[in-house]
């Protein structure tokens, strides 16, 4: 019989070891790798490519519910099952949208019937979850059929180019498909919409200047420029946003 590997990911230690003693009882399973907060779980997963990740709530760092976002953008997605101490509204979310759940502390006798019916989540199934998680903390970019996460701390700006966003941070670009208008809604408190075009992080803003540029028409012109910490490039302000420049 073929055996399921499985990956914990809980913040807590005794969490994990009685996950893994309950484990030890239950024939074709194996416990592959541990994770203690959602972005290890991420690591461990492109690591290990469990077959069923056992995956908490609540978690330093990254919690589960944006974790598991970024593990359905996984070349194969792991199966999932969320755990929970008692949270009567995450429980409602999960039942009302037909997610597997199991309730802490962990019984034998569930979670082997867990493990009898675990099953990929839909892309809805996610997405139904989304008010129970906190912040998200990173991007999850899909390159060369890996995951990488990309810390929102480090991202300098998002400029929307053609179909795609490209973010910048300062060791290089990325391109995600999320709409600018998704980003501000998202992070808005963090970023300044200096042109249609373009979001840049607030902590990334070192100053302002004006600057002689050539524009469409092949013309010179004045137009102010937001200067960035760790990039050499800047980045226009249009004529709309040139109140912002005021606020910083």
């Amino acid at each position: 019989m073929t055996i399921l590997n499985i990956l914990i990911a809980d913040d807590e230690t005794p969490a994990r070891n009685r996950l893994r003693d309950l484990f030890s009882d239950i024939a074709n399973v194996k416990v592959v790798a541990e994770a203690q907060n959602g972005k290890e779980a991420i690591e461990q997963a492109e690591l290990h490519t469990p077959d069923l990740i056992l995956l908490d709530i609540r978690m330093p760092l990254m919690d589960g519910i944006e974790a598991a976002q970024h593990l359905q953008r996984m070349k194969i997605p792991p199966k999932l099952i969320f755990t929970t101490a008692y949270d009567a509204y995450a429980i409602k979310a999960f039942e009302l949208n037909a997610i597997d759940y199991l309730l802490k502390p962990i019984r034998q006798e569930r979670l082997e019937t867990a493990l009898c019916k675990v099953r990929a989540l839909l892309p809805a199934q996610i997405e139904a979850l989304k008010p129970l998680q906190t912040a998200r903390t990173h991007l999850s970019i899909h390159e060369r059929g890996r995951v990488i996460l990309v810390p929102l701390n480090d991202v300098i700006y998002f400029r929307a180019e053609q179909k795609y966003v490209t973010v910048r941070t300062a060791e290089r670009e990325f391109l995600v498909e999320d709409s600018l208008t998704q980003l501000e809604v998202e992070f808005g408190d963090r970023l300044l919409r200096l042109h249609r075009n373009c979001l840049v992080a607030k902590s990334f803003i070192t100053g302002f200047e004006k600057r002689t540029i050539l524009n469409d028409e092949a013309q010179t012109e004045q137009q102010w420029v937001a200067i960035l910490r760790g990039v050499p490039e800047t980045i226009g302000v249009s004529r709309r946003q040139q109140h912002l420049i005021k606020t910083i």
